[in-house]
């Protein structure tokens, strides 16, 4: 192996480990806030965790998490392996995030020596922006916004709240032109 394939295989390797150390770190965080939170050991999973929380009446709801290590950007993009075992032989295919693979993305973000950011990006607003990521300055306002995370499956709620935060930029007003009416009805001839 030359000395760039090993350079190489080293970020790759260390990238693996913190793919996992992050989700250890989430589940931690999140555990500590919510208790009842698990990893999901399933390897054909879109998501990696699930928070189970208890609403008022008793019920409980379940929020799925895709965790993502994050520098500078959030990636949206799933079903790929990254890190050290890149080569990845299953029948998944790579996918952006949606309301159908999981809740929410959790992109964690180291932010000192052993401190993390959580940024809480609900899959509602992936489907809205139509991309593969976004970058931690246009979404500064989840980092750590466990509000969003409670209400990441409330559509309403997400959109309303990424327009006020600057996420969503509002769609221009454009008044529907009028429609032409049908032409009257002409008379059968011969009748």
């Amino acid at each position: 192996m030359g000395a760039s394939s090993a350079a190489g295989y080293e970020r790759g390797l260390q990238a693996s480990v913190d793919g996992f150390a992050h989700q250890l770190v989430a589940a931690g965080i999140l555990m500590k806030r919510y208790q009842n939170v698990s990893l999901v050991d399933l390897p054909l999973s879109p998501y990696d965790a699930i928070i189970v929380l208890k609403e008022r009446d008793g019920e409980e709801r379940i929020i799925r998490l895709q965790v993502k290590t994050c520098r500078s950007a959030v990636s949206f993009i799933g079903g790929s392996r990254g890190g050290a075992d890149r080569t990845y032989k299953s029948d998944v295919k790579r996918y952006r995030q949606s309301t159908k693979t999981s809740d929410v993305v959790v992109g964690v973000h180291p932010s000192g020596q052993n401190s993390f950011d959580l940024y809480f990006v609900p899959t509602i607003l992936v489907e809205e922006l139509g991309q593969g990521s976004i970058s931690l300055g246009k979404i500064e306002a989840l980092k750590n916004n466990y509000e969003m995370l409670e209400h990441c499956r409330d559509r309403e709620f997400v959109i309303e709240k990424c327009l006020q935060y600057g996420v969503l930029k509002a769609k221009p007003y454009s008044p529907r032109r009028p429609r032409r009416s049908a032409p009257a009805a002409r008379p059968v001839r011969g009748q």
